[in-house]
C-alpha cells in the first residue's frame, strides 16, 4: 500500500524534525523544506497528499506560497494546513481566503494536528475517487 505523502515547509528546524519523525512513525512519507524557494519544483517531484505550512519564513512567506500553489494544478489540488506563530485574525482570514483548510497556532497539539491531517487526506482521496 502506498504511503501518504506530507510536505512540511517551515524554517524552525527543531520543531520540523520532531514533527517529521512523528509523522513517519504514523506511516507517512515526509519531505521537509526549510524554505519556500523552489517549492513548486519540489511539489511536482514529491507530489504530496497534504502540505503543512508555516507563514513566517525568510524570502517567501507562507501566504506567498499559498498564492504560488493556487496558480499550479498540483498545488491547487493539495490541501494545506497552516501551523504558524501568527495568531491574529488578519493573517487567518488571508490564509483561509487563499484556500487553507486549517490554521493552527504554535505550539500545536500533535494529536489534534494528526486528526486534521487524516481528515484532509481522506477528503482529498474521496474527492478524487481514490
Amino acid at each position: 500500500m502506498r504511503k501518504n505523502k506530507i510536505m512540511i515547509i517551515d524554517d524552525e528546524y527543531g520543531a520540523v524534525n520532531l514533527l517529521k519523525h512523528r509523522l513517519e512513525s504514523e506511516g507517512y512519507q515526509v519531505l521537509a523544506l526549510s524554505e519556500a524557494k523552489g517549492v513548486i519544483s519540489e511539489l511536482h517531484r514529491f507530489v504530496p497528499d497534504l502540505i503543512i505550512l508555516d507563514l513566517l519564513m525568510p524570502e517567501y512567506g507562507g501566504l506567498d506560497v499559498c498564492e504560488m500553489l493556487n496558480k499550479d494544478p498540483v498545488g491547487l489540488n493539495t490541501p494545506v494546513i497552516v501551523v504558524s506563530g501568527l495568531n491574529n485574525d488578519v493573517d487567518k482570514k488571508k490564509a483561509y481566503g487563499l484556500g487553507v483548510g486549517e490554521y493552527f497556532v504554535k505550539p500545536v497539539d500533535i494529536d489534534v494536528l494528526l486528526m486534521a491531517i487524516k481528515k484532509h487526506i481522506k477528503n482529498k482521496c474521496n474527492a478524487s475517487g481514490n
